[in-house]
């Protein structure tokens, strides 16, 4: 996981850094250019200076990841993108206690943060990360761990003797001068697939964390898939084998939200499972969480609901009835009509519509590119901020392209 240079962390790992880096509160971007001359005209080295300001910066973006935590850690940019939610990183070690395994190697540890939960929950931890920068960061974020080691080394060429599970979070980017870019084939990142897998065939107890778009005819056929959204944003698919499989799942999606957690599973293999029926559009329509969707498992809840699709090819479910649900979001349809940006620039203007929130799937429709042609001034807000606020969702059904008007349900 190359990242910033080393001159951006170095500055920071003594006493006169960390105590600066301590002694400021959260970042504000108003403020930077003050503060900045401030710190100078005290003595502090420019090369300090930026370093603890960046931290800062990184700092009160990643309370959003890792709470109050992220007032004590180190950080880099690539490095947080990537970075596992504390919540969801809590969830992973919960895995290795739940199977009894004592001695894990976190291999792509990164910034830590998975390595920081197992090592909370008593298991002995060897972090392993192959950038100098990423894992001077890691060893600063797990100073607390007594039971946490971290090599600085290729996650591939470590010993794993006397170790019984392995977690690993692949780098899905790579950094250059241009900035950082994602990687879509699991071979390209950073242990391949093939080298987890590998891993998988010794035994071991093995966790892998991928982004959650990943295909299901890449999903290994040993393992059991689990997709996993925070509050709407879909964060990842993680990958179990062996004691950290759970027996009779093959993909799950857990959803986590105010309310706590709720999971669906099925032991079913990706495209098998039942078939939901295909019906009006009707009563109240339910948006599936993006996990449920990642997994599969959209027929099962519009069964849970008592409902159908829309069209076979689109996750849109209808249902006659309200029923409360963790794993899709509910709209009351209020009416449906054809799809023509003449009839609803009219209906916009005949139901004085100010705010108009547009959803789509199915169709090629920019939601902002229609905004823009259907309300007075091209956008929501501004002079029609008091005026009624709308909810629009494009989608076809077969060959016909429909919006359906539909109200929140809270």
């Amino acid at each position: 996981m190359a990242d910033a240079p080393q001159e951006q962390i170095a500055p920071l790992l003594n006493p006169e850094g960390w105590e600066l880096l301590a002694s400021l509160g959260p970042y504000n971007e108003d403020d930077a250019l003050r503060l900045n001359a401030s710190l100078r005209k005290a003595g502090h080295s420019p090369e300090l200076v930026s370093a603890a300001l960046t931290q800062s910066r990184l700092r009160t973006k990643a309370e959003t990841k890792f709470g109050e935590f992220a007032r004590q850690m180190i950080f880099t940019q690539a490095g947080l993108e990537q970075a596992t939610r504390l919540t969801v990183a809590a969830r992973h070690a919960q895995r290795f206690v739940e199977a009894g395994i004592g001695h894990v190697a976190d291999l792509g540890c990164g910034l830590g943060a998975d390595a920081m939960a197992l090592a909370s929950m008593d298991i002995t931890v060897t972090a392993v990360e192959m950038d100098e920068t990423t894992a001077a960061c890691a060893t600063m974020n797990l100073i607390p761990f007594r039971n946490a080691t971290v090599v600085h080394a290729d996650a591939t060429s470590v010993s794993l003797d006397g170790i019984d599970g392995v977690w690993l979070d692949p780098a899905r980017r790579t950094t250059s001068s241009a900035g950082t870019k994602r990687l879509w084939d699991a071979e390209d990142f950073s242990p391949p697939l093939s080298f987890v897998e590998s891993l998988a065939r010794s035994g071991r107890a093995v966790g892998v964390k991928m982004g959650p778009g990943m295909p299901h005819d890449s999903v290994p056929a040993d393992c059991e898939a689990q997709w996993v959204s925070v509050a709407g944003d879909v964060t990842e698919v993680a990958l179990w084998f062996n004691a950290v499989r759970r027996p009779g799942i093959r993909r799950a999606a857990l959803v986590l939200g105010p309310q706590g957690a709720a999971e669906l599973t099925s032991g079913e293999d990706f495209g098998s499972g039942p078939v939901p029926p295909v019906g009006p559009i009707e009563g109240y329509l339910y948006e599936p969480d993006g996990a449920v969707i990642r997994a599969g498992l959209v027929a099962d809840v519009a069964l849970e609901l008592g409902g159908h699709l829309v069209d076979e090819h689109i996750a849109y479910i209808c249902a006659p009835e309200l029923r409360d649900t963790p794993f899709a979001r509910a709209y009351r349809v209020l009416d449906v009509m054809p799809f023509n940006v003449k009839a609803l620039k009219a209906w916009v203007k005949d139901e004085g519509i100010g705010v108009l929130d547009i959803k789509k799937r199915g169709t090629a429709v920019t939601p902002e590119e229609l905004r823009r042609q259907l309300l007075p001034g091209g956008k929501s807000g501004g002079r029609n901020a008091a005026r009624k606020t709308a909810t629009l969702v494009l989608t076809r059904i077969g060959e016909d392209r429909v919006a359906i008007s539909v109200e929140p349900v809270h």
